[in-house]
């Protein structure tokens, strides 16, 4: 597990869901798109880290599905503390961002170069 890589693309995409979340407190176009948007975020962290961190096919999913979940888990979490989504959906949307963050992981790894695909 490339840990510094997947620090470093976790932090950029929480900024997203933060980003996200904020400017969806004072919209409600953008606050209709959390789960498109949040799951969208969730993917893109997890090929970015597949593509970055040029590590064995396990280790892509698992750091997909950790940055995925990670930043979902943060977003979301912001969200409920400004009562903008109920409690509940911390549990059900950081799975599903885990998830797509796991879906990206795949795609990621499976569109790296062949110079940076080890395992």
């Amino acid at each position: 597990m490339n840990t510094k890589t997947l620090a470093r693309v976790t932090l950029v995409a929480t900024a997203a869901q933060v980003g996200m979340v904020v400017a969806g407190h004072f919209s409600p176009a953008v606050a209709g798109a959390f789960a498109l948007g949040g799951m969208g975020i969730s993917l893109v962290a997890g090929a970015f880290y597949a593509r970055l961190a040029r590590a064995s096919w396990a280790m892509s999913l698992v750091g997909g599905v950790l940055a995925g979940g990670a930043c979902a888990f943060l977003g979301i979490g912001a969200s409920v503390l400004l009562g903008d989504v109920p409690p509940s959906l911390l549990a059900f949307g950081t799975a599903g961002s885990a998830v797509a963050g796991l879906i990206g992981g795949a795609a990621g790894k499976a569109t790296a170069p062949r110079s940076t695909v080890t395992g």
